[in-house]
């Protein structure tokens, strides 16, 4: 196998506290000279179970009311052979699969711990990303972000249960809610619901994000579940598992690319098409000692 030398960003270097070496290490060493997962997998993945008690499924967002669980809903542990997109990223499309890989996208943002400049600075890079790479896009509006790390006090850590982030019915309260002046008549055209997925401290080792190819998911698969905000009630997906869901994920992420995954489309022609199931997953080659899954999603409406 031909190798490229990998160097890390700066980024890199603030998450982790350690000096950026020489570029001299291939691309299948982090600058750890750990050696980077490749190629398919077995791994364990949690998807749905329904309550016992036959009620509607629900999440909280945050702290939950005393004396309620956080979600009613259980977990069914399903071995699942992910495979590698490394060398066949183009094979897969926001309309045919509901994702897409995209390499090569600089920014100019380095440390993301500043909420301000990753409105400043990152937003317009992503809104640009979308209206470039995504096929009819005229209008985005970037309607909220989350940074993952996986250490014990991060405020969020990567979620390790197969989900969708929107359903048909959140989507179209989420038009309303970002854009009520216009919602109406926005609802009558073509709006997507894309979450652009890059890691801060790539190459991933540890908790890589996977994908289902949105083809192979059944309607009947999936199951809305009530996500609880303090002031609304949203809409998720669980996703139950069946052995035709096929399952990738893209091996050694790095800073430079990016991750397209379509939540909701409102265009009836690739309907089946416009929503991909994921999550983070245990790798279980992940070495010993590797750093942990640093992450950013900005979600987005898409118009047009």
């Amino acid at each position: 196998m031909t190798t490229a030398a990998y160097r890390r960003t700066p980024a890199d270097e603030l998450s982790t506290g350690q000096p950026v070496p020489a570029a001299s290490k291939s691309e299948d060493v982090n600058f750890q000279g750990l050696p980077i997962p490749r190629g398919p997998v077995t791994a364990s993945l949690s998807f749905y179970e329904a309550p016992a008690d036959g009620s509607r499924p629900y999440n909280y967002v945050e702290k939950q009311p005393e004396g309620v669980p956080q979600r009613n809903f259980g977990e069914s542990w399903n071995d699942v052979t992910i495979n590698d997109l490394r060398g066949q990223e183009d094979k897969f499309t926001l309309d045919n699969n509901a994702f897409a890989a995209l390499s090569n996208v600089p920014s100019e943002e380095r440390d993301f711990q500043s909420d301000e400049r990753i409105r400043q600075v990152y937003y317009p890079e992503v809104e640009k990303l979308l209206l470039e790479k995504v096929p009819g896009a005229n209008r985005v509006v970037l309607f909220d972000y989350t940074i993952r790390r996986s250490t014990p006090d991060a405020d969020r850590a990567p979620v390790t249960r197969v989900h969708i982030d929107q359903t048909a019915s959140s989507a179209a309260a989420r038009v309303r809610l970002h854009n009520p002046d216009e919602a109406e008549t926005l609802l009558q055209g073509r709006y997507r619901i894309i979450n652009v997925w890059r890691p801060l401290n790539g190459p991933v080792m540890a908790h890589p994000l996977g994908v289902s190819d949105s083809a192979t998911v059944e309607d009947a698969d999936l199951v809305p579940v009530e996500h609880r905000y303090p002031d609304r009630t949203g809409e998720t997906a669980g996703v139950q598992h069946n052995p035709q869901q096929k399952w990738y994920y893209w091996s050694g992420m790095t800073n430079e690319e990016r991750l397209l995954l379509k939540c909701y489309d409102s265009d009836e022609t690739v309907g089946a098409w416009g929503r991909v199931p994921h999550t983070a997953f245990s790798d279980p080659r992940t070495p010993e000692g590797a750093i942990g899954r640093e992450s950013i999603e900005v979600r987005a409406l898409v118009y047009g």
